[in-house]
């Protein structure tokens, strides 16, 4: 038994020189080399202030205090019980831990109302420097239904006094960030831009992103999010430093910065002699004298002959001759007994049984309902449509990118997930210093991320994060070779003790035993078997996300709301605004179709919805807003 526990030990230091050697493997994929990043090599962010306008990287909770502004508005609109923003912001480190040191700005309640703002170091103008606006954002339980975007507030929020007033009412340049509810995945981008002749102010939202951002939202990992504005009206987004979306503040946004020059004229009627009929019932075409519509589609077979051997006198169907009466048959109570019918044997050997009829064939004389030809209308005008005139309120805005200007940044949120997390916020106009910023920063959490992923335990955990099912197949990845090893060591054991009663079996353990080699290739071969099944469900599945809706229901007070961080102010509504509207008739959306574009950008009212695509349990928009 001595050489059966040598086995066991043997056995599981094989185990641990393979795992070693495949997490090796791992480490040297594709050839790429990547650099390890302790947890020391961290140190908070420096860039020239000389370009930039706010720089927050949360690691300093003193200067964060000072800094940064906790709403105590009320949302308007809403039940009292809930209007207030008493959503809980505090300084955190990530719950899952990549660099030491390293806090963030995280929003750690539910369904609550959560704003909070920050005024910038100079505010900025748009003249003729770009505006490039970059901050980081880990979902670090998932996002269900909620916002994590953020918002460049207008001229005019120019003290602390005025970011306590911080509410969804507060005028914003720009709102940027992601945007989830359900399965509807956002990536906004929204200005408001002001109508050169009349002073209103509308939203402008832009085209939907070119790329998937499912994995953003459920990964759990830091996300990058990068706006580039330029003065020429291009603008680009990178999520990750890679382009997400890319256009022209002219073209590529609804509702257009700049209306039609013509309209349809809301006062043209169309005259009620205005024949829209291409064809119309021949007046002159009379029924031919023969046309008989009372013919039938189908007739008997006049040609039809009857087969000779048809019996007409046999029935289809005769009594059972062998069926018997059931010995407890009570006439009195269930009637007087029949035989079951069975099919008449005589049919079977005959051409058919009973009355015989000629077979239906179709009618030639059949011509059906007589209509009247139809051929063109002599009077045909064709398709009315009123006439276009100019719109009186046309304007062209040729420089959209000449928005108010900004003079603070804030996070004003509704969510249905706790614990998100912002990180490393910079405004600036130099795209040189973001992306210096994100080296110091991002880059090197991803960097960390990645090499942690390279090993097999890495991505084994990474896996885990989206299906935690995968421990248990872990579980048997590391068990299952040992447990074989043992059970084939135990065994040669025992036929060492009973060496007289040799099986197939226990002789090929015999053969083992002499060349210990055997068993190094059954454990390796166990150990591939089940590494190739764990390694092809390392990828993450796609989980149905749950839809919840957003509620403006009363809530109790949140249990994430605790937490180890540094309390600050904050709270906000970060959810795109909802706005259900019921369908029109048809004949009313024409009617006021040409008054609509009359109205153009210079309207009081507000727009039709943009964005009309919805999830969960209905259509859920953010409606462009006129001012």
């Amino acid at each position: 038994m001595a050489l059966f526990y040598r086995g066991v030990i043997i056995s599981a230091l094989l185990v641990l020189s393979v795992t070693a050697v495949t997490a090796e493997a791992d480490d040297s994929d594709d050839g790429v080399t990547v650099e390890t990043i302790e947890e020391e090599d961290y140190q908070s962010p420096q860039v020239d202030s000389k370009n930039v306008y706010l720089a927050e990287h949360f690691d300093d909770v003193a200067a964060f205090k000072k800094k940064w502004v906790k709403s105590e508005a009320k949302k308007q609109g809403v039940d009292e019980n809930i209007a207030k923003y008493d959503g809980k912001w505090e300084i955190q480190s990530p719950s899952r831990r990549i660099l030491k040191n390293d806090l963030g700005l995280v929003l750690t309640t539910e369904a609550k109302h959560a704003a909070i703002s920050a005024l910038l170091d100079k505010p900025f103008e748009f003249k003729d420097k770009p505006l490039i606006v970059q901050y980081e954002v880990t979902m670090q339980e998932g996002q269900n239904c909620g916002g994590a975007y953020i918002k460049l507030l207008s001229r005019g929020v120019n003290t602390k006094a005025d970011l306590k007033q911080f509410h969804d009412q507060t005028p914003y340049t720009i709102m940027f960030g992601p945007d989830k509810c359900g399965n509807d995945n956002k990536l906004h981008f929204i200005f408001r831009h002001k109508n050169p002749k009349n002073g209103t102010i509308e939203e402008k939202h832009s085209k939907k992103p070119t790329q998937r951002l499912d994995d953003i939202y459920k990964d759990k990992e830091p996300h990058l999010y990068t706006l580039i504005v330029r003065p020429d009206n291009t603008f680009t987004i990178l999520v990750d430093n890679k382009e997400a979306n890319a256009g022209s503040l002219l073209e590529d946004f609804t509702p257009p910065v700049n209306p039609p020059e013509e309209i349809d004229d809301p006062d043209d009627r169309k005259p009620d002699d205005w024949d829209e009929r291409e064809k119309i019932v021949d007046p002159t075409a009379t029924k031919p004298a023969d046309w008989d519509e009372d013919a039938p589609a189908q007739i008997p077979d006049p040609n039809a002959v009857k087969p000779d051997s048809w019996l007409d006198d046999e029935p289809e169907t005769i009594p059972d001759p062998t069926a018997r009466k059931p010995d407890d048959w009570d006439e009195d109570m269930d009637g007087e007994w029949e035989a079951p019918l069975v099919d008449n044997p005589r049919c079977a050997a005959a051409a058919g049984c009973g009355p015989w009829r000629p077979p239906s064939i179709p009618n030639p004389a059949y011509k059906g309902p007589w209509r009247a030809p139809l051929i063109a209308n002599p009077n045909y005008r064709g398709r009315w449509s009123p006439r276009r005139v100019p719109n009186p309120h046309y304007f062209r805005d040729d420089h959209p990118f000449r928005m108010t200007p900004i003079h603070a940044v804030g996070f004003e949120l509704w969510s249905m997930s706790p614990s998100l997390l912002f990180d490393n916020i910079i405004v600036t106009d130099d795209e040189q210093v973001a992306a210096e910023w994100a080296k110091q920063t991002y880059a090197i959490k991803r960097a960390k991320i990645t090499s942690d992923s390279r090993t097999w335990w890495g991505r084994a955990l990474r896996a885990t994060g989206h299906r935690p099912g995968l421990w248990a197949l872990y579980a048997l990845y590391c068990a299952a070779p040992v447990a074989a090893y043992v059970l084939y060591l135990y065994l040669w054991a025992r036929a060492q003790v009973s060496f007289c009663r040799e099986s197939l079996a226990e002789r090929a353990l015999q053969y083992a035993g002499a060349h210990p080699w055997v068993y190094g290739v059954v454990i390796v071969g166990a150990f591939l078997l089940v590494g190739l099944v764990a390694y092809c469900c390392c990828v993450p599945s796609t989980d149905t996300d749950s839809i919840t809706k957003k509620t403006d229901a009363v809530v109790e007070d949140d249990p994430h709301s605790e937490g180890d961080g540094q309390e600050v102010d904050a709270s906000g509504e970060g959810e795109a605004e909802e706005v259900e509207e019921e369908e029109k008739g048809e004949g009313k959306e024409e009617s006021k179709k040409s008054k609509a574009e009359l109205e153009g950008n210079g309207e009081e009212e507000k727009t039709s919805p943009v964005d009309t695509e919805g999830a969960g349990d209905g259509q859920r928009k953010r409606k462009p807003r006129k001012e």
